[in-house]
């Protein structure tokens, strides 16, 4: 297994993204996530994107990205978590926890402070997932990003110690 940097443009990228708005349509019955997002977005010191391939197939997904927008609920140092997505075939191999681990690694490192992320009701894996790597869910008072004030949205945080 190798989990590499690449960019959001990437096809690979783009291919993964593609089944990943397809499961949200099957679970929320919508278009998918509206979220604009844009490469430049991604790229380093203001964020990063991974894939995890295997035998040169791409199985695994994940970005951060610098999100301050206070006016949507966030706060100075926050890196939010975008696009967490493991092919079915490969669920279940921790590959998720591994790219989670990577990019907590790569935004302390960056000097973020705060991870973020916005999931669902209909998403019980990633509220395991998150729940079980040291992620808190927030108060509905508390909640950040496009999709707050949906009653389905479910924002965490998790604080990030400083680089060793």
């Amino acid at each position: 297994m190798e989990i590499v940097p690449v960019r959001y443009d990437h096809p690979d990228a783009v291919t993964l993204d593609a089944l990943v708005q397809q499961e949200y349509a099957r679970r929320y019955g919508d278009d998918g996530d509206i979220t604009p997002l844009e490469p430049a977005m991604f790229l380093p010191p203001r964020g990063i994107y991974l894939l995890a391939y295997e035998g040169g197939r791409p199985l695994a997904t994940g970005g951060w990205r610098v999100q301050e927008d206070a006016a949507e609920g966030y706060a100075p140092g926050d890196a939010e978590i975008k696009r967490m997505f493991v092919v079915a075939q490969a669920r279940g191999r921790g590959l998720a926890r591994r790219i989670l681990a990577a990019l907590e690694a790569d935004a302390r490192a960056a000097g973020r402070t705060r991870m973020v992320l916005e999931t669902g009701t209909e998403q019980p894996e990633a509220l395991a997932l998150y729940a079980s790597c040291g992620y808190r869910m927030v108060a509905k008072a508390e909640k950040f990003g496009l999709y707050r004030g949906y009653e389905e949205s479910r924002c965490m945080t998790k604080d990030l110690a400083p680089a060793a």
